[in-house]
């Protein structure tokens, strides 16, 4: 796997980064969903410099001009609910890319101990794509690996990228055995340990709920 570290250069992305995690800013749910929108601009931007590009003509008032415009055929997938606000930031810039969404949760057996269950999925052919998956926490990982692994009855990817704004080193690890290598992870920042709860420290909260209000 091609680990992509954003804040390992420093950017505005320190800012919205920081503010997400602030427990005084982060308790203005519109402005917490709207740095994660940012976040995910950001992170399609550098996502964007790895695409395949190919020449194009276009025609200007003045003229024609050739320009290099990426090929791929994107199709970018949320995990609901957490990833709808990085989902639109991705949007925002993959403007022409299919949508694909899916429901993951955590099932506790314990208080320490969960398995993640997948419900619902609604997604296009992923077949020769390139596939974006998009949620803003990595934590364990097997959140992502299980919808990894809902989706591949739907197609193979030409490419796979993976976009997140905050995770942790142990997840990073466990996704890096159940992802091709060939995947590129686009994280804007990492910690670098879990609770016993599975949980980011000091991470940033429950996203789901900082974007949305606490569910039952």
């Amino acid at each position: 796997m091609i680990v992509n570290i954003l804040d390992s250069k420093n950017s505005i992305l320190n800012k919205f980064v920081s503010e997400i995690r602030d427990v005084t800013i982060q308790k203005d749910s519109m402005r917490f969903r709207r740095n994660i929108q940012r976040i995910g601009e950001i992170l399609a931007y550098k996502l964007s410099q790895s695409l395949k590009y190919k020449k194009e003509n276009i025609t200007t008032p003045l003229g024609e001009k050739s320009v290099n415009l990426f090929e791929n055929e994107i199709v970018i997938c949320s995990i609901l609910r957490a990833g709808l606000p990085l989902h639109t930031g991705l949007l925002n810039y993959f403007d022409d890319a299919e949508s694909a969404f899916i429901s993951a949760y955590r099932k506790y057996s314990n208080e320490t101990e969960f398995e993640v269950i997948v419900e619902y999925l609604a997604s296009p052919s992923l077949e020769g794509k390139t596939l974006i998956l998009a949620d803003p926490m990595l934590a364990t990982g097997q959140s992502i690996v299980n919808v990894f692994d809902s989706l591949k009855r739907l197609g193979t990817p030409k490419e796979i990228h993976i976009a997140c704004v905050v995770g942790s080193s142990e997840g990073i690890n466990f996704i890096e055995n159940h992802f091709p290598s060939s995947t590129h992870l686009w994280i804007a920042t990492v910690d670098e340990k879990l609770n016993d709860h599975g949980y980011i420290i000091p991470g940033l909260g429950d996203a789901g709920d900082l974007a949305f209000g606490e569910k039952l």
